[in-house]
């Protein structure tokens, strides 16, 4: 397991407990918190990776300074042989030989220090991104949010308005209206009416009046006729 992975696990319940009611109620506090502990972990971190990078620089200058020791003793051998310093020149071949040992030792321990560098380094900028990518979501999601609420309010706003009582509100004008128009209607109706019964009383009338004319007329003229039948009958009998 890389110490990436590590880190992130040793993260990953630090806001499981005593969020719950948070998280509901302020969003924003829970993501600022997030990010607030990220930053202080990060700063942790990067304290951790310098040590790191301390220890593998100060390994290497060890390594070269035994380095550079071992090429001096390995020069100094044949000159002690040569000069028949036995004692030092045996000195000087177990110091040879330490050397050789420790800057194996060393050259292995370096080697694991700069792959755990390179790790911790690569954590350090992994971490940041997660921060920058957290600190992006935050507004994001606070975006979405706000929206959210924005449609939610508007929804209860409209479910404030019963449609029921629109439409009986309606219906109930409409009725109105009808009953109005109605009335209006039995008004020209009943007018109607009572101008065609007067106008049936004047024809009535008048068809009564030329009746009788024609009636008196007739008795003028049967009235006439015996006139004038009696006035021949008294010629012929003078």
């Amino acid at each position: 397991m890389g110490l990436f992975q590590r880190f992130v696990n040793f993260f990953s319940g630090l806001f499981g407990n005593g969020m719950s009611s948070l998280e509901n109620s302020n969003p924003a506090a829970v993501y600022e918190a997030a990010i607030a502990e990220r930053i202080r972990r990060h700063k942790d971190l990067k304290k951790a990776v310098s040590s790191i990078v301390y220890l593998r620089n100060k390994t290497n200058e060890e390594l070269e300074a035994k380095e550079k020791e071992l090429k001096e003793v390995a020069s100094q051998i044949p000159i002690a042989v040569e000069e028949g310093e036995d004692e030092v020149a045996l000195v000087l071949l177990q110091r040879q030989e330490g050397l050789t040992t420790s800057i194996a030792s060393l050259k292995d321990e370096l080697t694991k220090i700069e792959t755990q560098a390179e790790e911790a380094k690569e954590a350090l900028i992994q971490f940041q991104g997660e921060i920058t990518k957290l600190q992006r979501e935050k507004d994001e999601m606070l975006a979405k949010k706000a929206t959210a609420e924005a449609r939610i309010q508007i929804q209860e706003s409209l479910s404030g308005f019963s449609v029921d009582a629109d439409v009986q509100a309606l219906e109930n004008v409409r009725t109105s209206i009808h009953k109005l128009r109605a009335e209006a209607d039995v008004g020209a109706e009943m007018g109607d009416a009572s101008i065609d019964q007067k106008l049936k009383k004047i024809k009535e009338k008048a068809a009564s009046v030329t009746a009788q004319g024609q009636l008196d007329e007739l008795k003028l003229q049967m009235a006439a006729r015996k006139a004038q039948a009696d006035a021949s009958a008294i010629k012929k009998t003078m």
